[in-house]
Order: C-alpha cells, then structure tokens, then sequence
C-alpha cells in the first residue's frame, strides 16, 4: 500500500515522501516552483545513506530545475524525484508505485529519467500516470541533447577564455563516465580534444578511454589534474572547499546538476580566476528536448534549434558577470529571477 506523507518546506511549493513497503518504494518528490508551468524534473534512483541525504539531494535538484527552465525559456516550473534503492534493487513493482505517486501530484509534476533511469523506466511509471516524458516512441533517451547542450555551453566559454572556440588541443577533464559524460567526451575527441576521465565505476572509466584514446585517472584526482576544462559530469557538490583551492583548470564545463555544493563556491570559483558555466545553463539541453515532446508534437529539429539559446544565453550571463562584478553563479540566478519575477507581476494583473 503506497503512504505519502506531506512535509512542509519553506519556500517549495509542495514535498512529498511515499512508502510502499510491499512493492519496494521509498521515494520523495519536491515541486520547488509552477509560476511558469508544470513542473518537470527526472527520476533519480540512489542509494543514499539516509533519508535526510535524499531530502537535501531532491530539494536542490528541484530549485535547479526551476532556474534551469527559467534561463532556457521554457514554460515549466521546478520538481525532482529521488528514489532511495541500489540499482539491482529496480522492479515493475518499484516503477509501478512510483507511477502512483507522480500521478498524485495531478499533473502539477512532471517526470523523465535521470540517475540509474531510463526510458523503459519511464514506460512502468506511464502504466500508472500520464505525467511522464522521454518516451522511447518519442523523444526517448535525454543524454545526447544534454551533451549536446554541454558542447554549445564549452564553446561560448572557450571564447570568453581563450578568445577561440577551438577545440583542438586542449585537455579536458570528465569525472563521470556515464552516459552523458562519455558522449560529452566523444565529442570534444572527435575535433581534436584530449581527454582525461575518472568514474566510481573503474570499467566504466577504461572503457570510455579506451574508445576516446584518454588517460583513466582515480574520481580522487580527476579534479586536481592539470587540464584546461574541468567538466563534472557525475553527481553534484564537486566544487567546494576542498577542491576549488586545488582546481588546476581555466574553465569549468559539465553535465552534472548542482556541481556548486554552496552558492558562496561560485565566488570562490571567481577570485581564483577559473570560469565557471552555470550548470544548469549549459546542461539544459535534455530538458529543452523532453519539453518539445511534452508541450508538443516531438519533433528534433525544432529541439535542436532550441537548444542553441544555450550559447546565446550563456554570453548574456557572463556578460552580466561582467558589468554587476558578480560571480557567473550569482548573474545566472539574476538572469532567471528576471523570468520568473516577470511571469509573477503578470499573474498578478490577471487575478
């Protein structure tokens, strides 16, 4: 039997947490914000160590994904599920509950893959709800057009760095072999980038070095190797005060969510001069596609197009970066509070 529980948190519109004993489900949900639209966010499976880890990890992930939305243009709000389960714990039976309690939220939340999930997870959950998106018969898996928007995001900050969008030559550090980290990597080797990678699982890591020509160094040094981008790709809190005094990068580019463990990092990112795209700017790419098969026919290139907003919108942030004297961080929250304080003040007007 599925028992949610509603826990109240300031500045969230609506948290979560359900119980399913028989079919194996314990999982929480967070809707941080609706002002301009459902909210969307994936399905993150995770063995956290305890319950208040998984509360804080969906809690930051759901804000992320409302300011992700707002930057990217999209008419969503923020949400986020983490299911607490070892991979080999996955089941039609998990999935199943799982698709219960998204449908409970009445469409306010919307759910795609994330960690651990995938486009046949996606199918369970749909037995149960219509709120899911990255369906295999549409838009399928999200990780290419997440990488994809992690390339257009490298671009625009090799420019700013360098004064060259060239790839060729340059090294560039991915800690997380996964499947959008090693399609990441691919692309950058296919113009000439070098690569070095790191992953908690060690043939994961070979493996994606083998097919790039890279070098396979431990998830303990990945973020302390000499490089020219260091590009987290794994899970979050990767920059902090432990690692940042030790980054040996200019730049730092990646496909992970919330890769700043506190907003004050991205200032430390800044007087240590070291260039930081604002993760859930550039790593909007997987977002954008799901959106297009959500609110619309799927349809690719229309998706694509969208996505090159990335690159037009990560110039505008380091351009505000620039003319307040702020941090990357700091400009990319303004430039998504402007969006969603404009849709309040015409909300305000309509009622």
């Amino acid at each position: 039997m599925l028992e949610i529980t509603e826990i109240p948190v300031e500045g969230y519109e609506c948290v979560k947490k359900a119980v399913d004993r028989e079919r194996g489900l314990h999982a929480y949900i967070a809707v941080h914000s609706t002002v301009l639209g459902p909210a969307l966010g994936g399905m993150r499976l995770w063995p956290y160590a305890s319950e208040e880890e998984a509360l804080t990890d969906v809690l930051r992930l759901a804000m992320g994904m409302t300011y992700k939305a707002a930057c990217a243009g999209l008419d969503l709000g923020g949400g986020k599920s983490v299911i607490l389960a070892r991979p080999e714990e996955k089941s039609e039976d998990l999935f199943e509950a799982m698709g219960e309690f998204v449908d409970s939220f009445g469409g306010r939340y919307i759910t795609a893959e994330d960690v651990n999930t995938n486009p046949n997870s996606i199918e369970v959950v749909s037995r149960k709800t219509e709120h899911v998106t990255g369906l295999k018969d549409r838009s399928g898996n999200p990780s290419p057009y997440t990488a994809h928007g992690c390339y257009l995001g490298l671009k625009a900050t090799l420019g700013e760095v360098f004064g060259s969008e060239d790839i060729q030559g340059k090294t560039f550090a991915i800690e997380g072999a996964g499947s959008v980290g090693s399609i990441f990597a691919k692309m950058l080797v296919k113009e000439g980038g070098r690569i070095i990678t790191a992953d908690i699982r060690q043939e994961s890591a070979e493996k994606l070095a083998q097919e790039t020509g890279g070098t396979v160094v431990s998830p303990d040094e990945i973020r302390f190797v000499d490089c020219d981008v260091y590009c987290p790709s794994a899970l979050g809190g990767s920059l902090n005060d432990q690692t940042i005094p030790k980054l040996q990068c200019k730049a730092v580019v990646g496909c992970a969510n919330n890769q700043l463990l506190e907003a004050r990092h991205g200032e430390m990112l800044r007087d240590r001069g070291i260039l930081y795209a604002p993760d859930y700017v550039v790593n909007a790419g997987g977002l954008i596609n799901v959106y297009n098969e959500y609110h619309t026919t799927y349809d690719e290139a229309r998706a694509l197009a969208m996505m090159e907003k990335i690159y037009e919108n990560l110039k505008a942030i380091y351009r505000i970066a620039k003319e307040d004297n702020v941090s990357t961080a700091t400009a990319a929250d303004r430039f998504g509070d402007w969006r969603l304080e404009q849709a309040r003040a015409a909300q305000a007007q309509t009622s």
